[in-house]
């Protein structure tokens, strides 16, 4: 089985690592290869997963939105976050699926972050829009840094949610940090963890982010953009093999890798 991630870039990239742990794991021959691609390389890849050459791809950064309009068709979850990070051979064509929404119920539930609680997203793209998606019927707030990014994602997304100022938090809410923000160290905008009940933080990077260190010091439940990686990636690796991998293995290869072991 050939597998690949398609982005710019992508020498940072986990993924390779953490599904190597599971075709080694299950005892299954593999490869999976990280290609950073420009649009013509996308374009490339989709005839090469059609002709039989490529057996499943992942999708990451910028290409996301670029993915779902290459596809044949499209998954709900795909279609209405308007973004693609897994494509999936059937019979000659390209299936687009968002293993992003069903990632973050699972690293949500494994985390144990409250199911009660109004949530706050940071971010206006596609993370976000995923995480609307996996979080539809909650009171949902969105904050980004140009408020008029927000009517363009409600509208695509069509979940019920209420605008919130950038900067400003909101007491009792899960954080959902779904921008870059951490993964050079910077922390998030305002107090926004400080008033938190949880916090789930998209970005990673080699150590902890400040918003999960703040979080952890004040005894809330966390996940992490590692968490939510594997989870998203277990997803993916089933889809594309019909078999799951043991439920950690995937995030303790990553662990290890971002920690230089």
């Amino acid at each position: 089985m050939r597998l690949v991630l398609l982005g710019d870039p992508v020498a940072h990239s986990l993924s390779p690592t953490m599904h190597r742990a599971a075709f080694e794991a299950l005892g299954i021959p593999g490869s999976y290869e990280a290609r950073r691609v420009d649009a013509a390389g996308m374009e490339e890849a989709a005839a090469e997963l059609r002709s039989g050459t490529l057996d499943g791809a992942n999708i990451t950064m910028p290409h996301k939105r670029l993915a779902a309009a290459l596809a044949d068709s499209l998954t709900p979850p795909a279609r209405r976050a308007g973004s693609v990070n897994t494509w999936i051979r059937r019979n000659g064509e390209i299936l687009g699926e968002s293993t992003d929404v069903t990632g973050i119920r699972t690293a949500w539930a494994r985390a144990d972050l409250p199911s009660d609680a109004p949530v706050l997203v940071l971010g206006a793209g596609g993370a976000a829009a995923a995480a609307l998606v996996a979080l539809e019927g909650r009171s949902l707030y969105v904050a980004a840094r140009r408020p008029e990014t927000i009517v363009e994602l409600t509208s695509r997304v069509g979940v019920d949610v209420r605008s919130h100022p950038w900067s400003t938090p909101l007491d009792g809410a899960v954080v959902v940090n779904a921008t870059p923000l951490g993964m050079r160290g910077e922390p998030l905008p305002g107090d926004v963890v400080g008033h938190a009940a949880g916090l789930f933080d998209m970005a990673y990077g080699p150590a902890p982010t400040p918003a999960v260190q703040t979080a952890r010091r004040a005894g809330l439940p966390v996940a992490d953009g590692i968490s939510m990686l594997a989870a998203q990636a277990e997803a993916a690796f089933e889809l594309w093999t019909g078999r799951a991998c043991p439920p950690g293995v995937m995030e303790e290869a990553a662990r290890k890798a971002s920690s230089g072991e």
